[in-house]
């Protein structure tokens, strides 16, 4: 419970709800619905109800637009809203079961320490203060609430994290897990893929055979005319004489009059076009007709012109291979196919027990190359997730792995060196205080295990129903 709230901030809507409460919006209620004093309950924490009315303020509060939690209820924007309010209610119950409090005093200190309301000088000044308010819509009893709020479950924190005081010991572990070295030696697997140029017509043709319906290629036939204002109205301008024009040849559309008589009586010759197909390389006006395709009959914009189309047919066919391009194309599908199998087989052999030194270094001969990553954050040749991958294996083990280009390698983890670390060096503070903070995270986790079992949250249904109704 205390995580999903602890992680909030790192959701999809907690990421939308700082970036709408740092614009100005003002959310001003929910309509009457909300504000006869309705109390049915929400949701229940053991004996502590939470109110519809206690929802909906939390909802005020958090300053989002009606329509952006509208386009996001199929995203459980409701549920998540829901979800901090429990866990708010949750922290409140344990701050006061610990009698947790914050005199007046402190925080008047917490204020007056903020560095957003200091002068050049240090000092506090109240007119920051109040500007800050202005600007972000805040009144002072407002803040203070939420500040107070704040430094309540900040404390409720540190009360359950006391005493993490790490021994010297898990502190050296610490830093040798982090900076012991790595000698492996690896083999780029780009040497051992087939080449493009050495796949022959049958396989080709097989795979064509096993795939056709995922590899067929749409054609269309039209025709077209490009239409400006010279061709048009017989001057290079844009003026409302040409534009004119064009509403005429959109009503023309809407009333299906063939596109060869809209051309006739404009005196332009339309363009017939047989077996187009989408091509990168290929001319920019048909490309755009074709990514125009959904809409058989109509006149759009490009560049500088107006292109009046109309398809009479679309299909699609299987590649034909005697198209320099789509051969190509086909060759790179066949290829990436052909070096996945290849990486499958061979992580199959290293799975099983099938793929041991002898068959490395037969495999390798001179193409083993050899490095040395000096922590698990070495990241300088190989993709940080494959770095940490292989600190994770044990001595002459093997797996693949990648760099930041995708490049594959088989790599073998060939020894490691441990660093060690005296209470004497500089960076044993840095890493106590990690320690720290890692022992602080495991008996918080613990705490979040214990809050499931001490509270049961119960929550209604119908009533989030009601509540997503409103906005529909």
């Amino acid at each position: 419970m205390i995580s999903s709230f602890r992680n909030f901030a790192k959701t999809k809507f907690a990421g939308l709800l700082v970036f709408i409460m740092i614009i100005p919006f003002v959310f001003w209620g929910m309509g009457s619905m909300f504000s006869s004093g309705n109390t049915n309950n929400i949701a229940k924490i053991n004996k502590t109800n939470i109110s519809t009315q206690e929802f909906i303020e939390h909802i005020n509060k958090s300053n989002i637009p009606q329509q952006t939690i509208k386009d996001n209820l199929d995203k459980n924007i409701i549920e998540e809203l829901l979800s901090t309010l429990v866990s708010t209610t949750l922290l409140d119950l344990e701050i006061k079961n610990f009698n947790i409090i914050i005199s007046e005093n402190t925080l008047l200190k917490k204020i007056k320490n903020n560095k957003i309301f200091l002068n050049e000088n240090g000092d506090f000044e109240r007119l920051k203060y109040e500007k800050f308010l202005l600007e972000n819509n805040q009144s002072a009893p407002g803040f203070e609430l939420r500040l107070r709020g704040r430094e309540l479950q900040k404390n409720l924190f540190d009360y359950i994290g006391a005493g993490t005081s790490s021994p010297k010991f898990l502190t050296k572990k610490l830093f040798e897990e982090e900076n012991k070295k790595l000698e492996l030696e690896y083999i780029n697997l780009n040497n051992f893929y087939k080449k493009k140029e050495n796949f022959s017509d049958n396989e080709i043709q097989n795979f064509l055979s096993d795939n056709k319906d995922q590899l067929k290629v749409e054609y269309i036939d039209f025709d077209y005319a490009i239409i400006n204002p010279k061709n048009l109205i017989g001057v290079d301008e844009f003026n409302q004489s040409f534009f004119d024009k064009i509403d005429e040849i959109e009503i023309d559309i809407s009333n299906n009059i063939d596109l060869k008589t809209i051309l006739e009586d404009l005196n332009i010759k339309p363009i017939s076009i047989l077996n187009f197909k989408y091509s990168s390389s290929g001319d920019d006006i048909k490309n755009r007709i074709f990514e125009s395709r959904d809409i058989e009959f109509d006149i759009i914009e490009s560049e500088n012109n107006y292109i009046l189309y109309k398809i009479y047919k679309a299909e699609e066919r299987i590649p034909d291979l005697s198209d320099p391009e789509l051969k190509m194309e086909i060759l790179e599908l066949i290829s990436q196919k052909n070096k996945f199998d290849y990486n499958r087989n061979l992580l199959n052999d290293i799975e099983q027990k099938k793929f041991n030194n002898t068959k490395f270094l037969e495999m390798g001969g001179n193409k083993i190359e050899t490095l040395l990553l000096n922590s698990i954050k070495d990241n300088k040749k190989f993709e940080i997730n494959a770095v940490e991958l292989l600190y994770s294996l044990p001595i002459n083990s093997f797996t693949l792995i990648n760099d930041d280009k995708n490049n594959i390698y088989l790599a073998k983890v060939k020894s490691l060196q441990n660093e060690t670390i005296n209470a004497n060096n500089d960076n044993f503070d840095d890493y106590k205080v990690k320690q720290n903070t890692k022992n602080k995270n495991s008996i918080l986790k613990s705490y979040d295990l214990l809050l499931n079992k001490k509270y049961n949250v119960v929550i209604n249904q119908k009533t989030i129903e009601r509540v997503k109704n409103f906005f529909q």
